[in-house]
């Protein structure tokens, strides 16, 4: 491809993406990942583009195989796992959702986004128990507003089991 090597063209590609052109870097990461059809780093910008367009059904399969593959960074898998399973919630995929942000969650555990998303998915199969156990904890734990903080402890101890009214 014009002599360049892989890294270069990825990181225009991600320019291209970055600067509101994605439907070019979707262009050259198409072409990208036909001549590197098992790099993960490759496929997981192409299913990011992908998502970026609103084309979620065609970035399934480049997120699967970014997961699949070797070569992400830790925050590119964090990102994959969470692209993936987000992805799968929107296409109403919703037990893989669950198992790829339950996933996510246990391999990035201080990752509020996975976690949220995670509830999300658990609330579309009607699991709203642990849903909303979660995102209680979350809330418990990261928010900054003073009557949150509080009452951190009693939310805790709620999430733990909300039909407890003592």
């Amino acid at each position: 491809m014009n002599g360049h090597t892989r890294d270069e063209l990825l990181a225009e590609a991600i320019r291209l993406r970055r600067q509101g052109n994605p439907e070019e870097a979707r262009r050259r990461l198409l072409d990208l990942a036909a001549e590197h059809p098992g790099d993960a780093e490759v496929a997981y910008q192409t299913a990011w583009v992908h998502d970026v367009l609103g084309l979620e059904a065609e970035a399934v399969p480049f997120y699967e195989c970014s997961l699949t593959g070797s070569g992400l960074s830790e925050e590119d898998r964090r990102g994959a796992l969470l692209g993936l399973g987000s992805t799968y919630r929107i296409l109403g995929r919703y037990t893989q959702a669950v198992d790829t942000l339950r996933q996510g969650a246990a391999e990035f555990p201080d990752d509020g986004a996975l976690q949220t998303f995670l509830a999300m998915a658990l609330f579309n199969t009607d699991q709203h128990h642990e849903a909303m156990q979660i995102l209680l904890k979350l809330v418990a734990t990261t928010s900054e507003d003073p009557y949150v903080r509080q009452y951190r402890r009693a939310i805790e101890t709620y999430a733990q089991d909300l039909n407890d009214t003592v």
